[in-house]
């Protein structure tokens, strides 16, 4: 029908678009963003650069650094192509998130925190997301955050990623526009992204035809953000995050979605949100669905 009107070409199944290359198998479909990598890491010298195991460092303190200033435009050029990337690599979605706040301002701190990324990206360029052939389908959502991280503001960062069925289609890192008065109100306004994810996820999924008819399952490993958004009744110590509050349990009362706590150990979303050691992070890139596979450039 589109050939009637334009004139135009079928090329058969995608494998290269704008540096994403994909792969077909009797499994499901697999992208990654290889040769996008690979070339980044020669632009920038790094090819024969050494590997690192994690793209940031555990316990961090990046911040509004007094280092030496780098040249600006290189590091916001080299930033930006990293954000392309992490549309498509969310291992790296926390620490681009971290280096993309300097932009204004480049020390050689935060070009150090870059060559990390780099240095990890050298390690497993190949990497990338296996969306899986399945019958049944169902929305999981995963919520969390890290309470005044940032050192220079003290404001908190906030995480979320979106599972239909056992493929990651969604994610998020970021810092949280306002600096939040507990642990508590910094969890629940993550709840409140999250559970926005979700139904914007639901209208394109309705206007493909296809239907979820199982509730949402939404993950928080924070007991008290759950008891607000099941508790009616208004509190003092609550009036600040009112408008979440009343949003969250309009949508838990339509049973749109489900509230499910989850333990620290199984919090998927930490990944988003914080620097972690080695063994950790390699077990919730593998909880991604993040798989490593050669394809040839």
């Amino acid at each position: 029908k589109l050939a009637a009107q334009f004139e135009m070409k079928n090329l058969g199944k995608l494998k290269y678009f704008l540096g994403i290359e994909v792969a077909y198998s009797k499994n499901g479909i697999f992208i990654s963003q290889r040769k996008y990598v690979l070339d980044l890491l020669k632009e920038t010298g790094k090819l024969g650069c050494r590997t690192s195991t994690v793209p940031i460092e555990q316990n961090h303190r990046i911040g509004s650094e007094e280092s030496a200033p780098v040249v600006k435009a290189q590091y916001q050029r080299l930033v930006g192509k990293l954000i392309y990337l992490s549309h498509r690599r969310p291992d790296i979605a926390y620490a681009v998130s971290v280096v993309s706040q300097f932009m204004h301002d480049p020390r050689e701190r935060h070009m150090q925190a870059v060559d990390k990324i780099l240095q990890y990206l050298k390690s497993s360029p190949g990497k990338g997301l296996l969306f899986k052939r399945e019958d049944t389908l169902t929305m999981k959502i995963y919520t969390d955050a890290d309470y005044a991280s940032s050192i220079t503001d003290r404001k908190s960062t906030f995480g979320y990623c979106m599972f239909l069925g056992d493929s990651l289609v969604t994610w998020r890192s970021k810092k949280q526009h306002r600096v939040s008065r507990s642990s508590a109100e910094t969890e629940f306004r993550a709840l409140a992204q999250g559970m926005c994810e979700g139904l914007w996820m639901k209208i394109i999924l309705d206007d493909l035809k296809v239907k979820v008819d199982n509730p949402v399952q939404l993950y928080c490993d924070n007991k008290s953000s759950m008891s607000i958004a099941h508790n009616p009744v208004q509190h003092d110590r609550t009036k600040h995050i009112e408008i979440d509050r009343h949003f969250i349990k309009d949508n838990l009362d339509r049973g749109f979605v489900i509230t499910t706590h989850v333990p620290t150990e199984l919090q998927i979303t930490d990944i988003f949100t914080k620097g972690l050691p080695q063994g950790r992070f390699q077990d919730l890139v593998g909880k991604l669905g993040m798989i490593d596979i050669h394809l040839p450039t």
